[in-house]
C-alpha cells in the first residue's frame, strides 16, 4: 500500500521525486570501518590531492617492485580492503595504492557521480604506473569505464571481486527504493543524460571490456549475493576473452573482502 502511494505521489510531483532520487545517486553514505581496517589505514602513507573540488585521501603501503591500485565500491573506501593488504604486504613486492573516492571515507564530503569517480580512477591509474588492478563492486564498473575512456593504459593483472554490469541496473534499484513510478524514472534518466551527454543504456561494463587493454582478468563473485546478482558477472565474463570467472558461496557482497578463501585465490592470480 505504501509502495502504491509513493509511486501515485510520485506521478502527482515528479520534479520532487526525480530529485530525490537524484540526490540518492549522488550523495553516498560513508559507512563506519571496523578497528583492523583502521589499523591498517594508519600503517599507510597518506597524503591528500585536490581533485574536481574535492580533498582525495590517498593511501600507500609498501615499497616493492609491483605497482598495485586498489578501487573500493560505490558507498566503500580504500579500509574496506585491510585484510587484502595485510596478505599483500607480506610478499614484499608490491607498492599498494588506493584511495577515498569523492565523497567517500576521509575525502572531502559533496555531491558526486559515476562519472567524476571514473576520471579520478583513471587519473590515480596513470599517476601510480599501476599495471596491476583490484576492484570491488562498483568499483569495477568505474575502472573499467575509465580504461576504456583511456586507450594507452595496460594492465597485466586485473581481479574484480563482484562487478555490475549495465549501469540502467543501478537507475532501477535506486528507482526501486525511492519507490517512483516508471515515467518519473524515464524523467531521471534524461536528466543524467543531459548532464553526461552519455546514453545511460550503453554504459554496460560488458561492453567496456570489450574495449580495454587487460593481459588477465579474474572475476569472483558469490552465487547468492544479494547486492549485485552473479550474472552480471557472468554477462562481463562472458564478453572478456581473458577473464577467468570463480563462482563462490558463503561470502555475500561484503565479506567476499575478508574471506580467507577469496583472498588467497587473488595472490595467487597477482603472483602467476
Amino acid at each position: 500500500m505504501q509502495k502504491q502511494l509513493v509511486q501515485l505521489f510520485s506521478g502527482i510531483f515528479p520534479t520532487l521525486f526525480v530529485n530525490l532520487a537524484y540526490r540518492n545517486l549522488t550523495n553516498p553514505q560513508v559507512r563506519k570501518l571496523r578497528t583492523n581496517e583502521l589499523e591498517t589505514l594508519q600503517k599507510a602513507q597518506q597524503e591528500t590531492i585536490l581533485f574536481k573540488g574535492f580533498d582525495i585521501k590517498t593511501y600507500r603501503w609498501g615499497n616493492g617492485p609491483k605497482q598495485l591500485l586498489l578501487i573500493h565500491g560505490w558507498e566503500g573506501q580504500a579500509g574496506n580492503f585491510s585484510d587484502l593488504v595485510e596478505q599483500l604486504l607480506q610478499d614484499d613486492i608490491y607498492t599498494i595504492h588506493a584511495f577515498d573516492g569523492p565523497s567517500h571515507g576521509f575525502s572531502s564530503r559533496g555531491q558526486t557521480s559515476l562519472f567524476e569517480f571514473t576520471e579520478l580512477v583513471g587519473q590515480m591509474v596513470r599517476s601510480t604506473g599501476a599495471d596491476h588492478l583490484i576492484s570491488h563492486s562498483f568499483g569495477g564498473v568505474a575502472t573499467t569505464f575509465a580504461l576504456s575512456q583511456n586507450p594507452d593504459l595496460e594492465i597485466k593483472k586485473y581481479a574484480l571481486l563482484t562487478v555490475p554490469d549495465k549501469f540502467s541496473e543501478r537507475i532501477d534499484d535506486v528507482s526501486r527504493r525511492v519507490g517512483i513510478a516508471p515515467k518519473v524514472q524515464e524523467r531521471l534518466i534524461q536528466r543524467l543524460e543531459q548532464e553526461t551527454q552519455l546514453d545511460v543504456t550503453k554504459l554496460n561494463v560488458s561492453e567496456f571490456v570489450k574495449k580495454i587493454k587487460v593481459k588477465s582478468a579474474l572475476i569472483i563473485h558469490d552465487k547468492n549475493d544479494r547486492v549485485i546478482p552473479i550474472t552480471q558477472s557472468r554477462n562481463v565474463h562472458q564478453q572478456w576473452p581473458v577473464s577467468q570467472f570463480v563462482e563462490i558461496e558463503g561470502t555475500g557482497h561484503f565479506r567476499i573482502l575478508r574471506t580467507e578463501s577469496v583472498l588467497q585465490q587473488v595472490l595467487k592470480f597477482m603472483q602467476d
